[in-house]
């Protein structure tokens, strides 16, 4: 599957634009996903192998997932379990709807197997989502692996009113997803990395994290806390990660996603590389590859390994995803991946680290490449 489609398959895709692929497949998923027997069918396709992990008090069926980005309106739930992921991150959503940037938006760098985007934070909103995610729930066609939803700021809201915004966002979607994950990081939403200061990043989480308590306990006997991780920039130096580091224990984070696209360039000797290089927007796949272990093997070392961390960034082979793993790396997510290996790819990797593994247990060989 993974040859057929590299070789024949995603040619005749990148002929065509990136987003207009990207849609079409969404919609195709979002079709497949409200049938039980395609699904079904689908899952017995990609046969992926079980390697359970625990993080955060969630069981993962295996511990490679979908990135957010990929379904912002949650229009594919089912889908992504049949594919094989382990868990999945739905969004980014904002509490007002919102349009993102003018297009095109999304590039490929088919010799550098990067993407780079501009969205800005397209999705249905808050509302919106939350009334899809009852109907999944609903219908009984909910995933049994466990699913996040991704939070960023509306564009429309000032930064001095961030805290509200994503807190309004986390009270209506709270009951209806498994965990969290705070965004301040992505670089296609105006001054929305300022957020990432400590002092605003801590109003954010002691907003959510109020919610989260008031939840849980109108919730009743034996409801939980969401777990509410933070999502971090490649970009951040590493004394701006340990500000955020700093506020793990005080504001009970219970992971960090390491991390988001890049705004840095690399140098590049292809044409079609150069050009894309010089669009505004985030980069990903393989050249955030290095950074993002980097920035996993840091937050790994100055959390001594008691912070799960959900590694993310150029992860398209099982070298990539054991490097990340070694570097700290409880859990895994990929997104270009995908664009650049196809829909084998969460299998293939599953099947992988279960080699490397060994027999082994998986918290065990998780940071064992800092010391």
């Amino acid at each position: 599957m993974s040859w057929y489609y590299r070789h024949w398959l995603r040619p005749l895709l990148f002929l065509q634009d990136s987003e207009r692929v990207h849609d079409r497949t969404l919609r195709w998923l979002a079709r497949l996903s409200s049938s039980r027997t395609l699904c079904q069918a689908m899952a017995g396709w990609f046969d992926t192998p079980g390697l359970p992990v625990e993080a955060f008090g969630l069981r993962f069926p295996n511990p490679v997932g979908l990135a957010a980005g990929m379904d912002k309106g949650a229009v594919a739930v089912p889908a992504w379990e049949a594919m094989g992921f382990g868990f999945s991150e739905l969004g980014g959503v904002t509490r007002h709807a919102q349009p993102g940037n003018p297009e095109p938006r999304m590039f490929r760098a088919p010799a550098e197997e990067a993407l780079l985007n501009r969205m800005g934070f397209n999705n249905p909103g808050a509302e919106v989502l939350a009334t899809r995610l009852q109907r999944w729930h609903a219908s009984g066609r909910w995933p049994s692996h466990p699913v996040g939803i991704n939070l960023g700021k509306s564009k429309i809201t000032p930064l001095g009113e961030a805290a509200s915004d994503y807190a309004e966002s986390f009270r209506r979607l709270w009951g209806l997803a498994d965990f969290f994950v705070v965004n301040v990081s992505s670089p296609n939403t105006p001054n929305l990395r300022q957020l990432q200061d400590k002092s605003a990043l801590d109003e954010i989480l002691a907003a959510l994290q109020e919610i989260n308590e008031a939840k849980r306990q109108a919730a009743g006997p034996g409801a939980r806390l969401r777990p509410v991780l933070v999502k971090v920039a490649p970009d951040l130096s590493f004394d701006a990660l340990d500000d955020v580091v700093s506020l793990v224990g005080p504001r009970g984070l219970a992971g960090l996603v390491a991390t988001n696209t890049t705004i840095a360039r690399p140098a590049t000797d292809d044409p079609m590389a150069r050009i894309v290089y010089h669009e505004m927007g985030g980069l990903s796949g393989r050249p955030l590859r290095e950074r993002s272990t980097e920035v996993i093997r840091h937050l790994y070392r100055q959390t001594e390994g008691r912070v799960p961390i959900i590694g993310v960034g150029g992860i398209s082979t099982v070298e990539d995803a054991w490097e990340k793993v070694l570097a700290g790396a409880s859990l895994l997510q990929v997104y270009s991946g995908l664009v650049y290996q196809g829909p084998s790819l969460p299998s293939g990797l599953v099947v992988g680290l279960r080699e490397r593994l060994a027999g082994g247990a998986w918290s065990e060989v998780v940071g064992k490449g800092t010391g």
